[in-house]
């Protein structure tokens, strides 16, 4: 579905990427986890193009996004919905009209449809009733659910997630991680996470990656990831008290 092929990246002198090879499969949640600075959100960007590679090569399915220019780019962009770390609702419109921007920017439906549509998304993330208020009315985490349910709203085949659990509290945390893995079963996305949360990143994805110094040190499901021999992983899991004893498995 995603592919990077030996990409490096450059940004003020230092270099964020170097030589990243992975490859994220359809319908699956593919975590990518890392200190501060590994490149976490650079990979997110080179994606859809908000960043070039300085050399290789990124795909999405059969298509060059590192290379895409104008209508092309817009089309593969158009695959993808995104959560931004803050959510980015705008604060002077209100729930219903967050949610409703992509359709009324990008598409020519109608009013009946698109509010039809927005009602539909909002009771997918667990919000239901309160098209009318505000963002600055909303806690942290029914905030990222308006989010969420923008994200969804043009009916994307990839959802990429930047920090969607950073600065809520646990409960509400484990919330999203329950609404990530029930949008990919049910709407058959393909989901790309950026976090440092090691436990979301635990219980929701099918692969976790790690990124160390620009580079893909590890790569392999949850369970395998706990257990793994690169020195890195094991002190980034014991910084979050998971270790390879069974504890979070228990």
């Amino acid at each position: 579905m995603i592919r990077f092929e030996k990409v490096c990246k450059r940004l003020g002198g230092r270099v964020v990427l170097d030589g990243v090879d992975m490859e994220i499969e359809k319908n699956e949640t593919f975590v990518i986890v890392g200190s501060s600075g590994a490149g976490k959100s650079v990979t997110l960007k080179h994606m859809v193009r908000l960043l070039t590679p300085d050399s290789g090569r990124v795909w999405v399915g059969d298509e060059l996004v590192s290379e895409a220019t104008g209508g092309d780019l817009e089309r593969i962009r158009s695959r993808f919905g995104v959560l931004f770390q803050g959510a980015a609702l705008m604060q002077w419109l209100n729930v219903a009209e967050n949610v409703a921007l992509p359709l009324r920017e990008k598409t020519a439906m109608d009013e009946t449809t698109i509010d039809k549509l927005v009602v539909d998304k909002l009771k997918l993330v667990g919000l239901e009733g309160i098209l009318e208020q505000q963002p600055s009315d909303l806690s942290g985490g029914m905030r990222k659910r308006v989010g969420l349910a923008r994200a969804i709203i043009t009916s994307p085949e990839i959802i990429l997630y930047d920090e969607p659990t950073s600065g809520l509290d646990p409960v509400t945390s484990r919330t999203i991680d329950g609404l990530i893995d029930s949008l990919r079963k049910e709407l058959g996305v393909t989901s790309v996470v950026v976090t440092h949360d090691l436990n979301s990143a635990l219980a929701i994805g099918t692969r976790i990656a790690m990124l160390h110094e620009g580079r893909v040190v590890e790569v392999c499901p949850p369970k395998e990831f706990i257990r793994s021999k690169q020195e890195v992983v094991q002190h980034f899991l014991a910084a979050q008290y998971i270790t390879k004893r069974g504890e979070w498995e228990k």
